[in-house]
This record gives C-alpha cells, sequence and structure tokens, in this order.
C-alpha cells in the first residue's frame, strides 16, 4: 500500500497574530525575525509587534499507523541501521514552546518495512508490532528527544519520518498514552544528498525496492522545514555515524 498525491497535504494552515498595525514574520524552522519598524511622532507610543509563526504543514497520516504507541526515548528495538538522534522542538502559533506535549513517531526500518505490517515491502522478517513506533513528552523547553534509525524506503515514497503532536495525554500503566488532542500530523523528510549515501551503506544497500528521491516524491512539495524537512548534522566523520536530525514543529495549539 502506497501513499498517493490525492491525500497529498490536509492544508498548510498560516497564523498571524499582531498587535496594532505591525508584525514580527516567523517561518518555523526558517530565519529568526527582523526588528519591527513603525512610523513614530512625539504624541504617540511605539507599536508593538508579536511574533507570528508559520505552522508546519499538515500530511496525510499514511497507511501505516497504529494506536496505542509506547512512550519511551529509544524506539530502535535493536533494529539495523545509521544512528538518528531527532530534537524536534513544538512550539504554537504565537511561537511559544510546548511542554508536556506528545511527539509520536513511526517510520520504515532500512529494508522499507513498518511494524505490524512487514512483508508489504517484499522483505522477510520478524514482526513484533512496535519496532520504530512511539514517542516522548516535550521538555520544559518544547523539545522531544527521540533516538532510532535512519529510515529505509518502500515502494513509491522517498524517505520519510511520520509524526503526531498530541497535548493533554494520560501516560497508561502499561507504558502507552490514551486521551488528548491530536494538534498536528504530518511527516519529516531527508536530505536526498545524505540519504543517497546512506543508500550505499548495509543494510540499506540489500533494500531491493527502487528507491523514490526527494523531488520525485508524490507528498513533499519543496517546502523546505515548514515541509517537513529536517536539519541534519553528522555525529562523526563517516555516514555510518549517524546524524542528529532537528525541526521546529509550529502546530495550532
Amino acid at each position: 500500500m502506497t501513499e498517493t498525491s490525492d491525500a497529498r497535504s490536509i492544508g498548510r494552515r498560516t497564523v498571524l497574530i499582531a498587535t496594532g498595525t505591525t508584525a514580527t514574520v516567523l517561518a518555523v524552522g526558517a530565519a529568526a525575525p527582523e526588528a519591527p519598524t513603525a512610523a513614530q511622532t512625539p504624541d504617540t507610543e511605539p507599536v508593538a509587534a508579536a511574533a507570528v509563526c508559520t505552522l508546519t504543514e499538515e500530511l496525510t497520516q499514511g497507511p501505516y499507523y497504529l494506536s496505542g504507541a509506547l512512550v519511551r526515548t529509544d524506539i530502535t528495538e535493536g533494529k539495523a541501521g545509521i544512528p538518528l538522534k531527532l530534537a524536534l522542538t513544538v512550539v504554537n502559533s504565537a511561537c511559544t514552546p510546548l511542554s508536556n506535549a506528545l511527539v509520536e513517531i513511526w517510520h520504515a526500518d532500512a529494508l522499507g518495512e513498518y511494524s505490524g505490517y512487514v512483508g508489504n515491502n517484499g522483505h522477510s522478517e520478524s514482526d513484533d508490532g512496535t519496532f520504530l513506533r512511539g514517542g516522548v513528552l516535550t521538555n520544559s523547553s518544547g523539545v522531544a528527544n527521540i533516538t532510532t534509525v535512519y529510515p529505509g524506503w518502500y515502494r513509491g515514497r522517498c524517505v520519510h519520518i511520520h509524526v503526531k503532536v498530541h497535548t493533554g495525554v494520560t501516560l497508561t500503566s502499561n507504558g502507552s498514552f490514551t486521551g488528548g488532542t491530536t494538534v498536528h500530523t504530518g511527516q519529516l523528510f531527508f536530505n536526498e544528498t545524505i540519504t543517497t549515501a546512506v543508500a550505499k551503506v548495509s543494510p540499506y544497500s540489500t533494500n531491493t525496492v527502487t528507491r523514490t528521491t526527494l523531488s520525485g516524491d508524490s507528498i513533499y512539495d519543496g517546502g523546505g522545514a515548514s515541509s517537513g524537512l529536517l536539519t541534519l548534522t553528522a555525529l562523526g566523520s563517516s555516514t555510518s555515524s549517524g546524524y542528529t536530525g532537528t525541526l521546529t514543529l509550529g502546530v495550532s495549539s
């Protein structure tokens, strides 16, 4: 099963919040706002400017979502692959970091197989239904830190990670969560040059499915950070050393 362009975008939502006649614009994941300017006379006070955030694009959750994800910082479960350490910052439309938001992710392994759906990409492996799935609560700075591996690819899609952000959840005794409100559903994308290097390294090199590039994907629209493109930083001198992946997610909350 593949995701098609028909379900491509639930819609990019931009929230503009301003006080008076000026506003400072902040595209989440892009440059910092410029200093506001306003005409002033001796009889007027400076016009205040509030932050304005472009919310991260909403995208289809795809066909491989499973409820009941475990709350944990490491979702690898021993899966082979190049290390990936994610640091995802969640902010609201006023650019204020959200603490205690549950950031949930799920993605394919190096062979393009999702837990719970192993075999859909043509490879045979064990399936416990939970590998490379999970989530964590954001800290006081709005940051969710998750350890995983660089995703593989499956038929018809570029390399990506699915993400949901929930607020007001309750942690359960079985290590999962319940309740709350889903304030963002999207996808995280990867630099094509880095993915090309990763694809040459085992076990990714044994994936028998033709890889769709970032520019050829039916979901990613080329919008950069606001469309979910991660900033990747090498953890060492070789591709196998892994990467950190950072992004600020602007959510409607």
